[in-house]
């Protein structure tokens, strides 16, 4: 407890005698400073800088004080101030951090204000406007290494002659005064734009903090500039397209465009937006002029809403040449998925929309939905006798809460089961498939591998790291997934295909529903003992009786509606349809992932665009692939987190969607009529 209570008396009583040491040694050198010539006092001070003057000095001193400032030639005495100034300057800053410790006790101190008196009388005597004009001519010819010293020590501390702790013992000191002293002026012209003259150049400045002029702002296409990669160059690519193979070229985007109603639900997500740039007759222009832009063949839309879509999309996007097609979500939601196609590059085939939402279901139980066409390419006329396959685009925005994964996955399995279904053909292969959508997964996820690679074991997975979006291990009780992970009644098997089209009919076999069957379980024949059955007391010698309510075998019908047996698989389910994904969501030239939206700062991918490919081999647990009769021969690179940083994120005023478009370009086979 003493030496605490010693710590706090004695180490401020210390510097007290160290702060006022340093501003009397400091007051002797401000007066030399004005009366001397600099050779004496270079000579007298070099050596005692940072302490006290020895006796021999301070006696002359004293008689450099009782002389008269008019005894000494003008021509010495200004350049005295210069260089002793920026000499001493360093000594005079490194008390300074300590005089700032103790402004009550040096108010106080009599030393300080007898030194200051003096200091007073000697500089009103070098105040005059011609020794001023004189110091600003010499300072802007200071050498560098002169001017070096000015900032050898702290640079906030070189305007410390200017602040209060340091005229709060003089009260007689004029301010303007004090900045007539050469380095106080030397650091207040570097420093403060106004005073500077025009014609002072400016002096470098060694170990000083640099200083950055505000860049001009960078405008917002050019931080969001995005490269077209085309992959048709690419040597794989060539060796998959012969000479005299043609190609129909097609441009795919998918955009999740951020319906206005649900802008204005989540403000609180957009708080970092302008609220000019948030309102839809912003939005709108900006969203049609990027699309038009990039002028797709087959533009798949999502968070359409409703009234907007009918009122100002479908009227313009048929303007543009595109035949629209939309599909809202169920319930009282307002928004939906929309495709869209040039009717001038295809034809409709077939067009299925799909709902998730099954009542009933928990599995089910949401209102997100998808859309699935069946287009037909139209050549153009010179090619003759010339066919092209048709193609599958699927459309679809799937469940966003990253706990219910279980959801994300029947959802995803219903999609795929109506796409077996629209692209299947009649010898069992598949048409080109190309799949677009928000699926509110991440790359690599569980969702994202059962799509990629065909197949997920799931029984037991959390719900939660379905997705990937968010990390919930921490939660007590996470929800898991369980087999079957939908009931039979839903029509779909774990191949993710109908059951009416999985289970071919066989010729003279019938297949019948168990309420059918229970019809006959008091009928005549049931109730007759088979003269072959071994009988046994008490199990096969009593005759069923049948009840009084029990229709007559006359009154039997036919089975209406025969459920056939489902084959499921243990916690394991699969698909047939080979889709890889055009993007690597990885950016190698930046080091960084690649981001298709940024929700709460947090930049992820989302969005995607798989189309079908041949598989090649399971290398890892990951399916190789390599392009088939549709090839990927280009895409519109995506961005990374840093760069949308510097754009604020999204929105913003150059993308008016907190998502990032998805753009490819395609090439399906051309062949000739024998051929197909």
């Amino acid at each position: 407890m003493i030496g605490t209570v010693l710590c706090y008396v004695l180490l401020p009583a210390a510097r007290l005698l160290q702060a006022l040491r340093d501003a009397f040694s400091a007051c002797q050198k401000n007066v030399l400073l004005a009366k001397s010539p600099s050779t004496q006092i270079e000579g007298v001070f070099a050596a005692t800088t940072g302490r006290s003057v020895p006796e021999e000095q301070e006696a002359l001193l004293q008689q450099w004080l009782e002389e008269e400032v008019g005894n000494l030639p003008a021509n010495e005495s200004v350049p005295a101030a210069r260089k002793v100034s920026v000499t001493l300057t360093s000594a005079w800053l490194e008390g300074s951090e300590l005089l700032m410790t103790s402004l009550s006790d040096l108010n106080t101190s009599p030393e300080v204000a007898q030194c200051a008196d003096q200091q007073l009388s000697e500089l009103n005597t070098l105040a005059s406007t011609e020794l001023q004009d004189h110091a600003v001519a010499e300072l802007a010819r200071l050498p560098a290494e002169e001017t070096v010293t000015v900032a050898g020590s702290a640079p906030w501390a070189a305007v410390v002659p200017q602040t209060d702790h340091q005229t709060a013992g003089c009260d007689g000191i004029n301010v303007e005064v004090l900045n007539d002293d050469p380095a106080v002026l030397a650091w207040s012209l570097a420093c403060d734009a106004e005073t500077v003259p025009p014609v002072l150049p400016a002096q470098p400045i060694q170990d000083a903090v640099p200083f950055y002029p505000v860049p001009t702002e960078v405008p917002y296409h050019e931080i969001l500039w995005r490269d077209w990669e085309d992959l048709s160059v690419q040597p794989c690519v060539l060796e998959q397209v012969s000479k005299n193979t043609s190609l129909f070229e097609f441009r795919v985007m998918s955009y999740n465009i951020l319906a206005q109603d649900l802008v204005e639900q989540g403000l609180d997500l957009y708080i970092h937006c302008h609220p000019d740039i948030l309102s839809w007759s912003y939005r709108l222009p900006n969203l049609l002029q990027e699309i038009q832009h990039w002028d797709p063949d087959v533009l798949c839309l999502q968070e359409v809403q409703e009234n907007h879509y009918w009122e100002q999309l479908e009227p313009t996007f048929k303007e543009m040449g595109f035949a629209c097609f939309y599909k809202r979500r169920t319930g009282t939601k307002t928004d939906g998925c929309a495709v869209c196609y040039k009717h001038s590059r295809f034809q409709l085939i077939s067009l299925s929309p799909v709902e998730y939402f099954r009542p009933g279901l928990d599995i089910l139980n949401r209102d997100n939905v998808g859309l699935v066409l069946l287009l037909q390419p139209v050549l153009p006329e010179d090619l003759g006798l010339k066919a092209v396959s048709p193609l599958c685009v699927a459309n679809t925005h799937v469940l966003f809460n990253p706990r219910r994964g279980d959801i994300k996955l029947a959802q995803v399995a219903l999609l795929l089961a109506e796409i077996d279904k629209i692209a299947r053909t009649t010898e069992g292969s598949y048409y080109p498939v190309i799949l677009c959508g928000d699926l509110n997964s991440v790359p690599d996820s569980p969702l994202y591998k059962f799509i990629r690679n065909g197949e997920l074991s799931y029984h037991g997975m959390p719900a939660w790291k379905v997705s990937g979006q968010e990390d919930f291990s921490q939660q007590l009780y996470p929800r898991k997934l369980l087999a079957p992970l939908w009931p039979s009644s839903l029509g779909v098997t774990d191949k993710c295909q109908y059951v009416t089209l999985c289970q071919p009919k066989k010729l003279g076999r019938r297949e019948y529903s168990r309420d059918f069957l229970l019809q006959f379980r008091y009928c005549d024949v049931a109730c007759e003992r088979p003269p072959q059955l071994v009988l046994l007391e008490g199990v096969t010698d009593a005759k069923p009786d049948r009840p009084a309510h029990w229709p007559k075998p006359a009154a039997m019908v036919k089975d209406p509606e025969p459920q056939p047996f489902i084959p499921r698989c243990s916690g394991v389910i699969q698909h047939g349809l080979n889709l890889t994904s055009v993007y690597s969501h990885f950016l190698p030239h930046r080091g960084r992932p690649e981001v298709t939206t940024m929700p709460m700062g947090l930049g992820a991918t989302v969005d995607y665009i798989f189309y079908s490919a041949e598989p090649v081999e399971n290398k890892a647990g990951r399916r190789l692939y390599k392009d088939g009769a549709l090839k990927l021969l280009g895409r519109l690179s995506l961005l990374s987190e840093d760069v949308l940083l510097m754009a604020n994120g999204l929105p913003n005023p150059f993308c008016s969607s907190d998502h990032l478009c998805l753009l490819a370009s395609f090439g399906l086979e051309v062949s000739s009529l024998r051929e197909s």
